[in-house]
């Protein structure tokens, strides 16, 4: 499974690509979105759209995670940024990818098992997950790495909880026995045999 994790910003949007088994993580590409210092909003916006329809065509990902807006300085930079992820979330419907959001707490807590943990402990992290020599540069490709990897984390336990907790209330006993619940034969009901006929 590929997943597209993006870190979006209005001056620069990081993003990196994660191939992995649901144990294993392998980086695919890594960097970080930038337009002139003299380019106008939407300009930049559409830098940011056309940068990503391209990677995402080129790294065909199963899926795109974007971390969600959380704390912004001032109305205008949550406004900002909000508009960069929009364009974002545009390039991934566009490619007919399903998207997934996640919080920085959910992210820091998939990556390094602490939801406040520092920026440096979650690049730190991200080096040590994916195997690299040094932390990915700049920071804003290594915190979309780590939303990837959150998101892969996430979808990994989605599978472990689906193979081994059945519908209903049933309790483990029942589980390791591989029963369920509505499984156990009624008490008003005797052993099911078939019509053998008159």
């Amino acid at each position: 499974m590929r997943v597209f994790g993006i870190d979006p910003g209005s001056e620069r949007t990081g993003y990196g690509c994660v191939e992995t088994d649901g144990r294993r993580h392998r980086i695919v590409v890594c960097g970080a979105i930038t337009a002139p210092a003299v380019a106008s909003f939407s300009e930049k916006l559409l830098r940011i759209h056309r940068c990503l329809v391209g990677l995402l065509a080129e790294c065909r990902p199963d899926s795109v995670a974007i971390e969600n807006i959380f704390y912004a300085t001032n109305v205008r930079s949550a406004l900002k940024l909000g508009h960069a992820r929009g364009v974002a979330m545009l390039a991934a419907v566009e490619a007919g990818l399903p998207v997934a959001e996640y919080t920085p707490t959910e992210i820091k807590r998939a990556v390094v098992g602490y939801g406040r943990a520092e920026k440096h402990q979650v690049q730190h992290m991200v080096k040590i997950i994916l195997e690299l020599p040094e932390v990915p540069s700049p920071h804003d490709a290594a915190d979309a790495l780590a939303v990837a990897i959150c998101h892969a984390h996430a979808q990994a336990h989605a599978k472990v909880s689906a193979l081994h907790v059945p519908r209903g209330k049933v309790s483990w006993a029942q589980v390791l026995r591989g029963r369920t619940k509505d499984q156990r034969p009624r008490p008003d009901q005797g052993p099911r045999t078939r019509n053998q006929g008159p």
